[in-house]
């Protein structure tokens, strides 16, 4: 838990917390169950006691936003090509070491939320400049849900749909009323093992677990995985096998995954980068296991940015990068070769939004 609430201007009543004996309150959205006395946020940062209420501090709030390609979440099977706007605000319930957007989750200054925006606004700004989606990311959307859902409110209404780009480190009420908002998720499986999750993150690795199958099996929200591998610490062959191994039996062998390069950074500048081998040799064990989509990413690799049919092999999806270089799934969604279904949500053609990074400003 962090100190002080001193400058909390913005802030709305959140939901998912309940009152103790002792008359401290304890935050039910996540894990962590943090528990406070008047003037304290939770771990987070950004949830926070008011009075003897809880309140979100940073609704309406934002570190910035920027159009990407849906490609960049990393969402493969997501509407190939399209743009995508993306944004997140500031803090993290999870305390990864190795983070990789840190200036922002971890950012514990109001100020570097330096624009606003009403979820209306954000949903009009979409559609004004062609996204098909908006996206919740950079820092994780769970800790700001009340925001995010009011926003996928805001986008369905206009025919925008709403992205999730999380850790999935939320309990079950929240869990249930926040993906039933959202039209796809990647759920960032940070490695295979608890004791890795309890030192690098200092979380348990169950309840994303739990997130997993409830997305997949429970809910319409369309699922990718990401698993950053970190040198000597989640990419032995043992780990990635175990793994592959679970998404086979308890997801299903549709469910794309992806393996991403660390670079170093925050607090493990004393980490080398992932070497491409690493990612083509976790690629190659998830596939060995009968998983169909095994993806590469944060390296240049057009094979493993390649979405190919699960029947007859034909490269369906060709990426250069972002870049969309070759598409081939016919207007059902199927394999045009053998009409195998591609799992995911497809269009009859790809967009060609490319490999731009367009930053936008939407307060006035």
């Amino acid at each position: 838990m962090s100190g002080p609430v001193d400058d909390l201007a913005e802030t709305r009543p959140a939901r998912w917390w309940h009152r103790l004996d002792d008359g401290r309150l304890q935050c039910d959205l996540c894990p962590r169950d943090c528990r406070l006395h008047e003037g304290q946020r939770g771990m987070c940062f950004v949830r926070a006691r008011r009075g003897d209420a809880m309140v979100l501090a940073t609704y309406g709030r934002s570190s910035g936003f920027c159009i990407d390609p849906i490609e960049k979440k990393p969402l493969n099977h997501f509407h190939p090509g399209s743009r995508v706007l993306s944004f997140g605000t500031a803090g993290c319930n999870l305390a990864c070491k190795f983070c990789q957007n840190w200036d922002i989750s971890k950012s514990r200054a109001m100020d570097r939320l330096s624009d606003q925006a009403s979820p209306e606004h954000i949903a009009r700004a979409a559609a004004a400049r062609g996204c098909r989606s908006v996206a919740f990311t950079y820092n994780d959307p769970v800790i700001f849900a009340e925001y995010a859902m009011d926003t996928a409110d805001a986008c369905h209404a206009l025919g925008v749909q709403a992205v999730a780009v999380t850790a999935g480190y939320i309990r079950a009420e929240p869990r249930r009323a926040f993906y039933a908002k959202m039209d796809a998720a990647n759920v960032d499986l940070k490695g295979f093992t608890e004791a890795f999750y309890f030192q690098q993150t200092g979380a348990h690795l169950a309840p994303v677990l739990e997130t997993l199958e409830f997305i997949h099996h429970e809910t319409e929200c369309w699922l990718e995985i990401t698993t950053l591998l970190i040198p000597g610490l989640n990419d032995s062959d043992a780990e990635i096998d175990a793994l592959g191994h679970w998404v086979a039996e308890h997801l299903g062998p549709d469910v794309p995954l992806h393996f991403t390069a660390f670079h170093p950074d925050y607090k493990m500048t004393d980490v080398a980068p992932t070497p491409p081998s690493t990612l083509r040799r976790a690629r190659a064990i998830c596939r060995a296991l009968g998983l169909h989509h095994v993806y590469t990413g944060n390296v240049h690799d057009t094979e493993g940015g390649t979405t190919s049919c699960a029947g007859c092999g034909m490269a369906l999806v060709e990426r250069d990068w972002y870049d969309i270089v070759a598409y081939r799934i016919d207007a059902n969604g199927a394999c045009p070769r053998c009409g195998m279904p591609i799992a995911g949500r497809f269009s009859a053609q790809a967009e060609a939004f490319g490999r731009h990074r367009i930053p936008v400003r939407l307060s006035s």
